[in-house]
């Protein structure tokens, strides 16, 4: 068996043209952005925009609208799953691991306990129409067993059970609520693919939009426990670990450029892979007492060419109209025309927020 051997630059660059962030690889629209980076990541925080929308402004640019979104869910040119919004066409895919989602996590006994409330819910949702969590009555005989925050939230647990086993399908939003209706509705004539081969070709999507990826099952469990080995297997010189690479990023050339990340990136998914090619020090600070951060609440990873090379420490005022940056963080001091590209892409970005620059 052949190991290809490739540079850490080299695997650089092909991870952030894989993840559609190089100035020739930027899609056209919403949908081939989807696809190309084989999901989109759903998360509502507002500190400075909602994950979804950040992920987009970073490929698609100022053209970008929200809206855009809405409608290609709406539309069913995308479906969510898992907080995840990712091309229809990749449904089949999924709809095997959705009829053992209940077995594989330990939810069955909840839900059976609970058989009558989850058909209570499908039948209203049936009869009115796509429903809000807000309007669905708890008529569970079971609490939800948990000590954390969604402890007794057996409506919106109830929803997300029924959503992950393929009975609901989100159709929309009424502000952060979720707007359900029954999945075969929405899904009409989707073709199942086999459980085995479906994980096979959604191994091959993921090595797709990352390009070069750590040989582990630890990669993306969110996406796919346990990873089928795909692509080539590679070593990268001077990184540690063992890799695989997708042969279709050789040959093709790169032209980097700047722009501030989400911190719910592609690129930024395997938090190893990001330390060992990019030796970017960083960590998501929400979660963590104020006292203690380093590079502030919501930091945005700042990527330059084929390098992570600080972080944009800044929150949004839509009530002031102000993008206040705080502090941008120079891993080693910018020099002028690095400093003048990144203060670019902040005012780009907040322009595109409708909002004003505010330093300090």
């Amino acid at each position: 068996m052949t190991v290809l051997r490739v540079t850490r630059e080299e695997a650089r660059q092909i991870a952030v043209r894989a993840a559609l962030l190089d100035a020739a690889s930027r899609p056209d629209d919403v949908l081939s952005m989807v696809s190309g980076i084989a999901m989109l990541r759903v998360e509502l925080t507002t500190t400075v925009a909602p994950a979804a929308d950040h992920i987009a402004w970073s490929r698609l640019g100022s053209s970008y609208r929200p809206i855009d979104t809405t409608h290609a869910l709406s539309l069913g040119l995308l479906f969510e799953r898992g907080w995840m919004l990712r091309p229809m066409s990749d449904l089949g895919l999924y709809l095997a691991s959705m009829r053992t989602w209940a077995e594989r996590t330990n939810a069955r006994s909840w839900m059976d306990a609970n058989e009558g409330f989850a058909q209570s819910v499908l039948d209203r949702i049936a009869d009115e129409g796509p429903q809000t969590s807000r309007e669905i009555p708890d008529e569970s005989d079971v609490p939800w067993p948990s000590t954390g925050w969604t402890n007794n939230r057996n409506v919106t647990q109830m929803l997300e059970c029924l959503h992950m086993s393929g009975q609901l399908a989100v159709v929309g939003r009424a502000g952060r609520l979720r707007i359900w209706d029954l999945a075969e509705r929405v899904f009409a004539d989707i073709l199942e693919i086999p459980a085995e081969e479906a994980r096979r070709i959604r191994s091959e999507r993921l090595l797709t939009a990352c390009g070069i990826m750590r040989d582990s099952i630890t990669v993306s469990p969110g996406e796919l426990h346990g990873v089928v080995p795909v692509g080539e297997p590679a070593i990268i010189d001077g990184v540690a670990g063992n890799w695989r690479v997708d042969p279709a990023q050789f040959g093709r050339s790169f032209e980097g450029r700047t722009t501030l990340l989400s911190p719910f990136d592609r690129l930024m998914t395997d938090p190893q892979r990001v330390a060992r090619l990019f030796e970017f020090d960083y960590t998501l600070e929400m979660y963590k007492p104020a006292r203690t951060r380093i590079w502030g609440q919501f930091a945005l990873p700042i990527l330059h060419g084929d390098r992570l090379i600080g972080k944009v420490d800044a929150r949004s005022d839509h009530d002031s109209g102000r993008f206040v940056v705080h502090r941008v963080h120079e891993d080693s001091p910018f020099d002028r025309a690095t400093r003048t590209a990144v203060d670019d892409q902040i005012e780009s970005f907040a322009s595109w927020l409708r909002l004003g620059v505010v330093r300090g």
